[in-house]
């Protein structure tokens, strides 16, 4: 996407903004001349955030606040984010980056481990979005954007966790898609790829070995290369926002379900055999 003020004027709400393509997300509006409101729970990490965001800044009147809150939360949030919008107005744009995963076999998870996930990457993401949508709603204009995953419609080893959360995303957007319509609002889902970011550094640590062999030749996806494909997805209204060869695969997965769970399996059994565990 090229460096325009395509979005001067344009704000947007970036839950999840201090790192990743959270972060990426945000510079890139900022570089487009949007106003942005980074929210994240780390103090220090939102902060160091909210000051390089800054010096992307190059709009007169454009603006970059930091808010310190869990969008899990809806005590802490939603108060936040309500006087927010009482100062800066209805935004044009929310965007829910907020999530993590943490891979084991299923053995290993226990029902704790299905609730976090479900929390952070599920309702880290709905609760932001039902406290802005009455906004947007009473304007009659604003865009809501999901970060779901290629584990949000393929189910492979090791996300029994995590898959479901972003699944679920998915299922609330093509609904919110089809009743926010009418009223002049839009959703997008992001369906990001493997991305070399500090949530996928700490997903290594407790991925089985038989999912690390089956990722180890694909080559990683960058955060800006997602995030500038992402907003530019979103300023287009495009529902699906499929990066890099995502695109294929999803394809592959809606029309030929089978031949995908073929491949998969074929993969797991070699992936098994070479690590041992056949």
């Amino acid at each position: 996407m090229a460096n325009t003020n395509r979005l001067a004027g344009h704000t947007a709400i970036v839950c999840g903004g201090s790192k990743g393509i959270g972060f990426s997300t945000a510079a890139e509006i900022v570089r487009l001349g949007g106003s942005v409101a980074v929210v994240a729970r780390g103090n220090g990490t939102l902060e160091e955030a909210g000051g390089r965001l800054r010096t992307l800044a190059s709009v007169p009147g454009q603006f970059v606040d930091t808010i310190p809150a869990d969008a899990a939360d809806r005590d802490d949030i939603g108060p936040k984010l309500e006087a927010w919008i009482a100062e800066r107005g209805v935004p044009d744009y929310l965007v829910n980056s907020v999530g993590y995963a943490q891979p084991d076999y299923v053995s290993n998870l226990g029902l704790e481990d299905y609730q976090r996930q479900m929390d952070c990457n599920y309702f880290g993401q709905l609760i932001p979005t039902l406290v802005v949508l009455p906004h947007m709603l009473v304007a009659r204009r604003g865009h809501i954007a999901f970060v779901s995953s290629v584990a949000g419609y393929v189910g492979i080893i090791g996300y029994a966790a995590y898959s479901p959360s972003k699944f679920a995303l998915v299922g609330l957007a093509e609904v919110l898609r089809h009743e926010l319509r009418p009223a002049g609002l839009r959703v997008s889902v992001l369906y990001p790829p493997d991305t070399d970011t500090p949530g996928f550094a700490r997903e290594n640590l407790t991925k089985p070995p038989e999912t690390h062999e089956m990722s180890a030749n694909i080559k990683l996806a960058q955060p800006d290369d997602v995030a500038c494909q992402f907003v530019d997805g979103i300023v287009r209204g495009r529902f699906h926002i499929l990066p890099n060869r995502t695109r294929m695969v999803w394809r592959l997965q809606r029309y030929a379900p089978q031949l995908v769970r073929a491949f998969l399996d074929r993969d797991l059994t070699r992936a098994k055999r070479k690590v041992g565990r056949t």
